[in-house]
């Protein structure tokens, strides 16, 4: 049995553990949802938002401070390293419990790689054959314009950055759901931030946080199934395999 057997027979028996059927239509049920939002402010916010011409300076500096936080790079180089050194870590181990510890963290950083990856990859190529044009282009375009494959000036929907915050503070809400509450209002900030720097309209942001929050939901119940990182509830609902903190 060469290797690629191996970790398909080991990946087989860990969805075996698994019974529990997927929560029912819930991740249709977000979609819908996040899909109502779009096109509410789509309709309702865009427009007034991009005859804007002028941002005051504590609003455009303030967005400046926080924006960065949704470039993707500095997360997949932490994810990355996380998984390496829990690898390391639980090599070195010498007990079942420090070496449990370890693996569970090379878990964490292997998913947290894959949800920013994947949705930032795709993401990316939606803005591109989407192809909206962007706010500093309200004059000529105005908030419904589209141009497909025509720059990064017609790149605005979804939000990249936004897509990554929304990737990011779901996996943080999946793992640390006692903290939910402060990451959706985090999660907020961080992504309307596009907004406030003159980036984004609304609905590209509402977009982006939905898009990234539904790819780390759907990738959470992929890994659910093999036991890695989650484990399905009763009602096939992710719920971490192990509490970070004694109090979660």
């Amino acid at each position: 049995m060469n290797g690629i057997d191996k970790i398909r027979t080991w990946l087989e028996r860990r969805r075996d553990l698994n019974r529990h059927p997927p929560a029912p239509h819930y991740w249709q049920i977000f979609a819908v949802v996040a899909a109502n939002l779009v096109v509410l402010s789509f309709l309702i916010f865009d427009n007034p938002v991009g005859a804007i011409r002028h941002r005051d300076f504590f609003t455009r500096s303030l967005g400046e401070i926080i924006t960065d936080f949704g470039s993707s790079g500095w997360i997949l180089i932490a994810s990355a390293m996380l998984f390496v050194s829990g690898l390391a870590s639980s090599r070195l181990a010498r007990g079942l419990k420090e070496r449990f510890r370890a693996l569970y963290a090379a878990q964490i950083g292997a998913y947290f790689f894959l949800a920013v990856a994947f949705s930032g990859l795709t993401a990316n190529i939606l803005k591109r054959i989407i192809g909206r044009a962007r706010p500093g282009q309200f004059d000529d375009w105005g908030a419904f314009g589209f141009s497909a494959f025509s720059g990064s000036k017609f790149e605005s929907f979804p939000s990249g950055h936004a897509t990554t915050v929304g990737t990011i503070f779901m996996v943080l809400i999946l793992i640390l759901p006692r903290y939910r509450l402060a990451f959706v209002l985090l999660g907020l900030w961080m992504g309307f931030s596009r907004v406030m720097v003159g980036a984004h309209y609304p609905s590209d942001v509402i977009a982006g946080l939905s898009y990234g929050a539904w790819c780390a939901l759907l990738l959470a119940n992929v890994f659910a199934r093999y036991r890695l990182v989650f484990m399905p509830d009763p009602k096939g609902w992710p719920v971490p395999r192990f509490r970070l903190f004694p109090a979660d």
